[in-house]
């Protein structure tokens, strides 16, 4: 096990020529590859600069290069537009669609004892290690995952194998990944690196994956107050070690720790990266830690158009709405549609506020009737978009227009945010 790259600091501003020569390090230190398979995110992660990642191996490995797979977990699949925009000059040919429903297969069960253990008693079920069958039947002899290690609401630390069983995972294995994370509690989760969840993916890494040629190469992104990115680490390595160090970085360039709870929030949801509360929802999750009790978060999504990326589950959210967690566990002990769709409902859970303060979501392309459905409070999004200047506004805290202050974030998944709460 080998960590073949390993540059980052809390100052560190690395340049594609920097991520250039990472690369070419990295494939002049193993066996050079002759059948590549490249796992890069979708465009939900358009900063992560796992783009520019992939085109650089593209251009570093030309033919070598046979399949990318963007790791959809349970997102729909990229449109054109998005892969010329995310990928610029990669062939469109070489990208397969992940079929979360289909296209998978079981590498292995985490046995329900390591599960209980690790959880606290909390899930007690045997947890199903799966992912798409090109990664184990591709005869690929490298299969390289891309990606950005930043602060989440279900693994704690995005990326490194949740790359691979989530993001090229199965129904079981993501529906349950999810909800085992819910019933640990987001709290619980956010902004932690060694997590009960990784700790079940680490074994199945560990156990089920010794004839999979896995790769992975890790950025940590900083976004600054006035909206540019610096990207303060690059880690490229087949083992653990590789994500803690990432995570350990990540914790110290992601995560805000606010003075005093805000008790009121402004998050703006870009266009090009939130088209769904599934992914919206991000607004919640990462600045939940530090808005006031009774406070209010006002989320700007102008590009919102649906609830789920997935129809079925987008038709579980408005069934069921964003619920508390002691109502979501009711719902799915006495509904078999919930109940079959754990990752619903554990998104259920993700999203609620839990009663302790207001969402305010003003979705550019979804009615007041929907979002008011659903459980959140319709928002105008011209009269919003009027009053926060969101493409000039810095993350931090600004005096509103009624003389009120409110803090506002750029981009909520590019971090989190913590306060003392009252």
């Amino acid at each position: 096990m080998t960590l073949y790259f390993s540059v980052g600091s809390e100052t560190t501003s690395l340049t594609t020529g920097d991520l250039r020569d990472a690369l070419k390090q990295t494939f002049d230190a193993i066996k050079r590859p002759e059948r590549v398979l490249l796992l890069p995110p979708d465009a939900t992660r358009l900063f992560s600069r796992a783009g520019e990642l992939t085109v650089l191996c593209h251009e570093l490995l030309g033919d070598r290069v046979k399949d990318i797979m963007p790791a959809l977990g349970t997102h729909t699949p990229m449109k054109p537009a998005q892969l010329d925009h995310m990928f610029p000059g990669v062939p469109h040919d070489l990208f397969r669609p992940h079929r979360w429903r289909e296209d998978v297969v079981e590498l292995g069960q985490v046995p329900a004892e390591f599960v209980s253990e690790v959880t606290g008693g909390i899930y007690t079920q045997s947890w199903p290690a799966q992912v798409n069958k090109m990664l184990r039947d591709g005869g690929h002899d490298l299969i390289f995952s891309l990606g950005q290690v930043v602060p989440h609401e279900v693994i704690g630390m995005a990326n490194y194998n949740k790359n691979v069983f989530v993001g090229t995972g199965g129904v079981s294995g993501i529906n349950e990944s999810h909800y085992l994370s819910a019933m640990v509690g987001i709290d619980e989760t956010l902004g932690l690196a060694d997590t009960p969840l990784r700790k079940i993916l680490n074994y199945a890494s560990d156990h089920f994956c010794d004839d999979m040629p896995l790769l992975y190469a890790l950025t940590v992104i900083q976004q600054m107050k006035d909206g540019t990115k610096h990207t303060r680490g690059l880690y490229i390595g087949d083992d653990h070690e590789t994500f803690f160090k990432a995570a350990e970085l990540a914790r110290k360039v992601n995560i805000t720790h606010l003075p005093k709870a805000p008790t009121h929030v402004v998050a703006y949801l870009d266009p090009d990266e939130f088209k769904s509360t599934w992914l919206g929802n991000k607004a919640i999750y990462r600045t939940r830690k530090a808005i006031a009790t009774g406070g209010r978060l006002t989320v700007i999504g102008p590009a919102v158009e649906e609830f789920g990326e997935d129809p079925r589950i987008d038709q579980l959210i408005r069934k069921y709405g964003y619920r508390t967690k002691a109502e979501v566990m009711q719902l799915v002990a006495e509904n078999e549609d919930l109940a079959n769709d754990p990752s619903a409902a554990a998104h259920l859970v993700h999203g609620s506020p839990e009663n302790r303060f207001e969402v305010v979501y003003a979705a550019g392309k979804l009615t007041d009737e929907e979002i008011a459905s659903v459980g959140f409070t319709p928002g105008d999004l011209d009269a919003l978009m009027k009053r926060y200047d969101v493409h000039s506004l810095q993350d931090g805290f600004h005096t509103d227009v009624d003389g009120s202050e409110f803090y506002f974030v750029q981009n909520p998944a590019l971090g989190l945010w913590e306060a003392p709460l009252n």
